[in-house]
């Protein structure tokens, strides 16, 4: 249960940040967001892994590295910290954006979130469950960095969730539309599961 929480509080600020960073329109919104995860990650790392992430839960899994008995539940507690996350930033804006959720185009937003989840996951892998790294002290910085990287490379093609938690957050929010959704949880989710694919390719099982 522990594991759970923790998961559910990880995603949950990561989330807020997100949205709270967004909706007032913050110049440093990519920074704040990567800090926001690095910090989760480095608190509650040693507990559940750090996910915050249905697509990292994936990827790790794949690896090896995550009981199956977890991924449901992992999942289920960052969905429910997403949730929970996007209407308190709702609340506190007064409602959703007037304007409407933002526009994508699809084929570049399947690309770049499948590109950056890949990325994410497969940072995650290599500095948080490999070997070769244990015991290093730069895993938070290293993946909260990607997402920051991430937001500020592609945010403007797809609004660079490379989550799926945080593209129901953001869909809550009113700041995405349905089809964004459903591509944050396809692309986001296949562009994990190849990350551990191709770690396994070059890792082996380590």
């Amino acid at each position: 249960m522990k594991k759970y929480l923790v998961e559910f509080i990880g995603t949950f600020f990561l989330v807020f940040t997100v949205g709270m960073a967004v909706r007032s329109g913050a110049a440093l919104a990519p920074l704040a967001i990567g800090a926001s995860l690095m910090v989760m990650i480095f608190a509650g790392g040693h507990v559940s892994g750090g996910h915050f992430n249905p697509a990292v839960t994936l990827a790790v899994w794949r690896r090896g590295k995550c009981d199956t008995k977890d991924v449901i539940p992992y999942w289920a507690a960052q969905a429910v910290a997403a949730l929970v996350a996007g209407y308190i930033v709702t609340y506190l804006f007064g409602g959703k954006p007037a304007g409407g959720p933002a526009i994508h185009g699809t084929v570049p937003s399947l690309i770049v979130e499948f590109l950056f989840t890949f990325a994410l996951a497969w940072v995650v892998l290599n500095v948080a469950t490999a070997k070769g790294t244990a015991g290093n002290s730069f895993y938070g910085l290293a993946i909260g960095m990607t997402v920051m990287t991430g937001a500020v490379a592609v945010g403007h093609i797809s609004g660079g969730a490379f989550n799926p938690a945080v593209g129901l957050g953001v869909f809550t929010m009113g700041l995405e539309s349905a089809k964004q959704l459903g591509i944050y949880l396809g692309a986001d989710l296949a562009g994990g599961l190849v990350a551990a694919l191709a770690y396994k390719a070059v890792n082996g099982l380590d």
